[in-house]
């Protein structure tokens, strides 16, 4: 029984869009790893931007600096 845990932060993402993401993962893990798509089990995990952090700021202090400073 295959688990996938998918993170991505909360912004932006609809419905329809994690519905494929669902559907493609699945559809992948039958194709390659001929896993059966009845057993196969993905969660996506939306994380708030402010939760979310790299290079020693959160996502939302680093889409500010994008946003302020385009290259």
């Amino acid at each position: 029984m295959p688990f996938v845990s998918v993170r991505i932060t909360r912004d932006g993402v609809t419905s329809e869009q994690k519905a494929q993401v669902i559907a493609e993962i699945t559809e992948t893990l039958e194709r390659v790893l001929n896993k059966r798509p009845d057993l196969t089990h993905i969660v996506i995990e939306e994380v708030d931007t402010d939760n979310w952090g790299y290079a020693g700021i959160t996502t939302t202090q680093y889409r500010k600096q994008l946003a302020e400073n385009p290259s």
